[in-house]
């Protein structure tokens, strides 16, 4: 079976699918697409994604984009389905922090990164308010509980992992937050995790 993943180093939607693929043991085959090159203008990838970006996944000749519907289809597919229960009840519960994670997480902790590394073009206090109520509302989420979602590690903690402890590079901080804090260990002491340039790598 040939696997591709289309991936900036960088990016931390793109991590998710890194850490899920070392969780699920699957095999892929990287392919770096440089955002800061604009090699997602390439008319080979806008051909894989015309929305170019990423990541995209090449699963033996299906092409998906979106982390979350990538998540879903890897964990559906290869394993690990209390990741993500068929259950109404579990599945809402971690449909509410994919798009947590979708809005919230993107919109205030990633857009805050993005504006101060990759100097986006975008309104720096406004990321930062959105960013300190997301911060918020995991805090509180958390703690009483190991996890945002269920009672255990889903892909809602993969879905909102990423950017949450990439947030210095945005120039905030979790001092503030000890129950964010604790959840981001649990997930790097995942057996299998693996880390990105910003985030830790696993110890030998």
């Amino acid at each position: 079976m040939m696997r591709k993943l289309y991936d900036f180093e960088l990016s931390g939607n793109c991590q998710k699918i890194r850490m899920l693929l070392s969780f699920l043991s699957l095999d892929y085959e990287r392919v770096n697409i440089d955002l800061r090159k604009r090699d997602q203008m390439d008319p080979e990838f806008i051909a894989l994604n015309s929305l170019h970006k990423v990541p995209v996944l090449d699963d033996d000749g299906l092409i998906l984009r979106d982390s979350a519907a990538i998540m879903i289809y890897l964990i559906r597919k290869y394993g690990r389905p209390e990741w993500y229960p068929e259950s109404p009840e579990a599945m809402a519960e971690i449909q509410q922090w994919l798009s947590f994670s979708a809005n919230e997480v993107f919109n205030g902790l990633a857009m805050t990164r993005a504006i101060v590394i990759f100097k986006r073009d975008a309104d720096l206090e406004v990321a930062r308010t959105i960013a300190a109520t997301a911060l918020q509302e995991m805090e509180h989420r958390l703690r009483d509980r190991e996890w945002l979602a269920l009672d255990r590690f889903t892909i809602a903690e993969l879905a909102c992992y990423p950017y949450t402890a990439l947030i210095h590079e945005g120039e905030l901080s979790l001092d503030d937050y000890p129950s964010i804090r604790g959840w981001c260990r649990r997930i790097e002491a995942l057996e299998h995790y693996v880390g990105m340039p910003g985030l830790p790598y696993p110890h030998p």
